[in-house]
C-alpha cells in the first residue's frame, strides 16, 4: 500500500550501505548504522529549503502576533469572522500557515517507511523492498555489542532467539542511545522555545512549550522500548541534525536582520537634516525646486551712475553776457546751485521785460 514510500528509503539506504560497506565490510553494523545516519542526512539535506521557510514563517507570526491577539478579542463570539480575518490578516504579511507543518509532514512519511523496512529484515525473508537475500542476511549478521539493528528491548523471545542475541546486550546498547535521543530532543524544543517572542505568548502556545519540551522527549525515550535499535539511530541522528540546522538558520536570520538595521539607520542618517540645519519640507503636490544662486553685483556698480538717466540733471554752462549770468547767479541760488536748461523763472522774465522797455 506505501510502496511508494518503502522503496525510496530502502534505496537511498541500500546505496550508503554499499559506499559504507566498501569500508567496513558488508555485514559491519558500523556500516549499517553510517548508512542509516547518512539516510536522515540525505532526507533532511532535501527538506533544507522548506525548513527555512517554516523558521522564517514562524517568526513573521510572531511579529505580528499583537494583531492575532486583537482579532481574537475582537471576534470572540464569531469563529468564522475570526478565520477570515486572520487569513486576511496572514496573506497582507505573506505568511502560509502550511509552510511550518510541510517539513513535519514530509518526516512523518519517512520515518514511517524507515520504521516498516527495517523492522522486514528478518532472518528467513529473501528479500525487503530494495534489498535481496544477501542485503538481508548482512543486516541480520550486522553485531553491535552483541545485539543487532533490527532488535528491540520488548521484543518477544522467541525472535530473540532466531536472532541469536540476550535482551540484556539489547538494554545495554539500546538504552543509551534512548537516553542521548531523548536529551537531543528537549535540547531541540528549547533552543526553538527560547526564539519565541514573549508577546505572542498565548495559553495554546504555553501548552505546545510543555509537550515540546517534556512531553516529546519522554515520549522518545518510552518508544525506544518499541523501536529497533536502527530506528533509535535514525531518532538519534534526526534530532542532532534538527539541532544544527536551528542554529545554522536561526545565526543566519539574525545576521540579516542585523545588516537591514544598519542600512536603515545609515540611510536615516545620510537623508537627517545637519545640526542646526531647518529642514524644508515642500508643501503637498509640489515638486522640490533648486535653490538658485543670488547674483552678486558687479564692482562699483553702486557708485556708478547709467549716464542715461534723465533724473539726473547735467552741470549747466556759463553763458556769454551779462544777463545770462545775472539770470544764472538769480537761479542758482534759488535752485540751489543747478539749472535746468530750457526753463527761464518768471523773475527773470520780468527783469528782461523792463530793460527792454
Amino acid at each position: 500500500m506505501l510502496d511508494f514510500i518503502y522503496y525510496p528509503v530502502s534505496f537511498i539506504l541500500w546505496c550508503w550501505h554499499w559506499v559504507f560497506g566498501h569500508i567496513f565490510g558488508d555485514a559491519s553494523a558500523i556500516a549499517w548504522a553510517l548508512g542509516i545516519v547518512f539516510l536522515v542526512f540525505t532526507l533532511r539535506a532535501i527538506m533544507f529549503k522548506p525548513m527555512v521557510n517554516q523558521v522564517r514563517s514562524m517568526k513573521k507570526m510572531q511579529e505580528f502576533a499583537p494583531e492575532i491577539k486583537k482579532l481574537q478579542k475582537k471576534y470572540a463570539n464569531d469563529k468564522q469572522k475570526l478565520a477570515q480575518e486572520m487569513q486576511k490578516l496572514q496573506s497582507q504579511h505573506g505568511v502560509n500557515p502550511l509552510g511550518g507543518c510541510l517539513p513535519m509532514l514530509l518526516q512523518i512519511p519517512v520515518f514511517i517507511g524507515l520504521f516498516h523496512v527495517l523492522r522486514e529484515f528478518k532472518p528467513g525473508k529473501t528479500e525487503n523492498y530494495y534489498f535481496d537475500e544477501q542485503g538481508v542476511s548482512s543486516y541480520i549478521q550486522a553485531d553491535l555489542l552483541g545485539a543487532r539493528l533490527g532488535n528491540w528491548i520488548t521484543q518477544p523471545a522467541v525472535e530473540l532467539a532466531n536472532f541469536q542475541v540476550s535482551r540484556g546486550a539489547i538494554i545495554l546498547v539500546a538504552l543509551p542511545l534512548m537516553i542521548a535521543a531523548s536529551a537531543l530532543t528537549h535540547l531541540t524544543a528549547r533552543h526553538s522555545v527560547s526564539r519565541q517572542n514573549p508577546e505572542s505568548a498565548t495559553p495554546q502556545t504555553a501548552i505546545m512549550n510543555k509537550l515540546t519540551l517534556y512531553i516529546f522527549p519522554l515520549g522518545v525515550l518510552v518508544g525506544g522500548f518499541f523501536f529497533p535499535i536502527g530506528l533509535i539511530l535514525y531518532w538519534l541522528s534526526n534530532n542532532s541534525w534538527t539541532l544544527w540546522q536551528q542554529r545554522f538558520v536561526y545565526k543566519r536570520i539574525d545576521a540579516e536582520e542585523a545588516a537591514a538595521k544598519e542600512a536603515a539607520i545609515a540611510k536615516r542618517s545620510a537623508t537627517a537634516p545637519k545640526p542646526g540645519q531647518r529642514p524644508t519640507a515642500p508643501r503637498p503636490g509640489q515638486k522640490p525646486q533648486a535653490k538658485k544662486p543670488a547674483a552678486q553685483p558687479a564692482d562699483g556698480a553702486t557708485a556708478k551712475a547709467p549716464e542715461s538717466d534723465p533724473t539726473k540733471a547735467a552741470p549747466a554752462e556759463k553763458p556769454t553776457g551779462t544777463g545770462s549770468t545775472a539770470s544764472t547767479g538769480s537761479t542758482g541760488s534759488t535752485a540751489g546751485g543747478t539749472e535746468i536748461p530750457g526753463l527761464i523763472s518768471d523773475r527773470s522774465r520780468k527783469k528782461s521785460g523792463r530793460k527792454n522797455r
